[in-house]
């Protein structure tokens, strides 16, 4: 059992910056890749972001792309999504997600976390 636990959401003006951040803890989960989603009020829940836990290979939906960024800490078991440019259409809950490869997690994830509410107001 892998838990997740996300941080560092909060309410910024639109072109501001925000950093979430998600602690993984629980069985060893080196071989998971890591990713974010969100979902904003009335709509499907969408894929944001991923990064490889061993090597670093990240992935990115196309209305983020150059604006966000996810990175990770191996010591800390920690993966972060640095926010640039916020715009009010990011407003979202925002989850972490680990599955044991990227195409399982675009279908199905192994495990999610609770969940941080991002607003960007404009």
């Amino acid at each position: 059992q892998v838990q997740l636990v996300e941080s560092g959401g909060g309410l910024v003006q639109a072109g501001g910056s925000l950093r979430l951040s998600c602690a993984a803890s629980g069985r060893t989960f080196s071989p998971y890749v890591m990713g974010w989603f969100r979902q904003a009020p009335g709509k499907e829940r969408e894929f944001v972001a991923a990064i490889t836990w061993g090597g670093g290979t990240t992935y990115y939906a196309d209305s983020v792309k150059g604006r966000f960024t996810t990175s990770r800490d191996n010591a800390k078991n920690t993966v972060y999504l640095q926010m640039n440019s916020l715009k009010p259409e990011d407003t979202a809950v925002y989850y972490c997600a680990a599955a044991p490869n990227y195409p399982r997690l675009r279908v199905a994830v192994d495990y999610w976390g609770q969940g941080t509410q991002v607003t960007v107001s404009s």
